[in-house]
């Protein structure tokens, strides 16, 4: 089973050395940008990850921890509607003429109405459904294509912010059932990191926006699933919800209380007319220290114990014509760092997270470019000049920040003026 790796060393700076690609200005779209938040009609809770995407084409985006979103239109679709979907609400079309600067966007909860759902017969044992679920890959990535994603990673040394990345890459998503290695391309990054918030620990993560791929539960099943594993599990079917105004099952799991190997436990979220896979949450049992640390721990001083207290997964899929694709993931990951011969222990948070922004039909073979591919053991530049251009990304839709990093970001834009 495998899972993302990271790296604990002394300070250490790694450069990833890429070549920026020229852009005309005179040939990039204009394009406008939609700027809002998502929230519940009736309590006015916000919604993170909600889906929002320009009808008929595939360009999308998705709401950050506060709800918010920033959208990025090309002109000649100023006249199309925004689709704004959420788990376990109904589905909302509006004009793009008739979005404003910070608009807020109300869902309303999906009723779901028991009492008229049928579950067929042969499905009713739930570990039989997900086996069903994980065979049946047709619903899903049936052909090759190349998807523009942003990727953001944050370290915190408690509630501080350490290290910052962001980037846009371009990702060769093969299809479902290939064996082809998956490559990611890198467009654009911008990195910072203020390692006096480490102490003498320099932690980082191996393998970026390819940890979030891997948490492709369709494509990478194995890394969840595997024959070694599926009897270790206990499924158990949970109320059933809806999405795309469709029923979805959900799906409970966990590990077998007998097993010590650390597992994963979570929810499967299922569409009930095809059985697709549309969402998977799920955590790593990390109660066993010394098992869990070995699954992600690559490398450390010897002077030092760490230990995962929290591992979290997200994958999301969106339908686009009949097929479900690989949408966004995120990846939280907790850890105790506890010197030796010190009385006080700390604290490290990463998060990653990727986002599908657009995507487009390929089935030309993958060409491989040394100065911007990455590779699953890339770790991503500290270069941190990117920060310095307020027009850095152009007409790439990106993740809107929490409030967190807005201030980290205007903290190193105010620290590069100053230099």
């Amino acid at each position: 089973m495998r899972t993302p790796f990271l790296i604990f060393s002394s300070i250490l700076c790694v450069f990833l050395m890429f070549t920026p690609k020229k852009i005309d200005a005179q040939n990039l779209p204009t394009y406008k940008e939609l700027k809002g938040k998502v929230i519940d009609a009736k309590t006015n809770k916000t919604l993170s990850f909600s889906d929002l995407i320009v009808d008929g084409s595939n360009i999308s985006t998705i709401t950050n921890s506060d709800g918010e979103f920033l959208l990025k239109v090309n002109s000649n679709l100023l006249d199309r509607d925004i689709v704004i979907t959420h788990l376990g609400y109904e589905k909302k079309n509006i004009k793009i003429s008739e979005l404003n600067h910070h608009t807020k966007i109300l869902l309303i909860p999906a009723v779901t109405e028991l009492n008229a759902i049928s579950i067929n017969p042969k499905k009713e044992n739930a570990r039989s459904m997900v086996l069903e679920v994980l065979k049946n890959k047709s619903m899903h990535n049936t052909d090759g294509k190349i998807m523009t994603a942003f990727y953001r990673e944050t370290i915190k040394k408690r509630r501080k912010n350490a290290s910052l990345s962001e980037a846009v890459v371009q990702i060769h998503k093969q299809p479902i059932n290939s064996l082809k290695r998956e490559g990611i391309d890198l467009i654009k990054a911008r990195k910072s990191t203020d390692y006096s918030k480490l102490d003498t620990l320099a932690l980082k993560l191996q393998g970026g926006p390819f940890s979030n791929l891997y948490t492709d539960v369709v494509k990478y099943t194995d890394y969840v699933f595997n024959k070694e594993n599926m009897d270790m599990y206990t499924f158990s079917f949970d109320a059933p919800t809806k999405i795309n105004n469709n029923t979805v099952y959900v799906i409970n799991f966990k590990q077998t209380s007998f097993i010590k190997t650390p597992l994963y436990y979570g929810k499967l979220y299922v569409d009930a007319k095809t059985l697709a896979l549309t969402s998977a949450i799920f955590s790593l049992n990390v109660s066993n220290k010394e098992l869990s640390s070995k699954m992600y721990i690559r490398r450390k001083p010897k002077k030092v114990d760490v230990y995962p207290t929290k591992a979290s997964y997200r994958v999301n899929y969106r339908t686009q014509n009949g097929k479900w694709h690989y949408a966004y993931s995120n990846i939280l990951l907790t850890f105790k760092v506890n010197w030796k011969g010190k009385l006080f222990n700390s604290t490290y948070t990463l998060n990653s997270e990727m986002a599908i922004t657009d995507w487009k039909h390929s089935n030309a073979k993958y060409a491989k470019t040394k100065n911007t591919m990455l590779r699953p053991t890339t770790i991503l530049t500290d270069k941190a000049s990117g920060f310095s251009d307020p027009e850095f990304w152009g007409k790439y839709n990106i993740i809107e920040p929490e409030k967190s990093i807005e201030t980290a970001i205007a903290k190193i834009k105010r620290q590069l003026k100053r230099t």
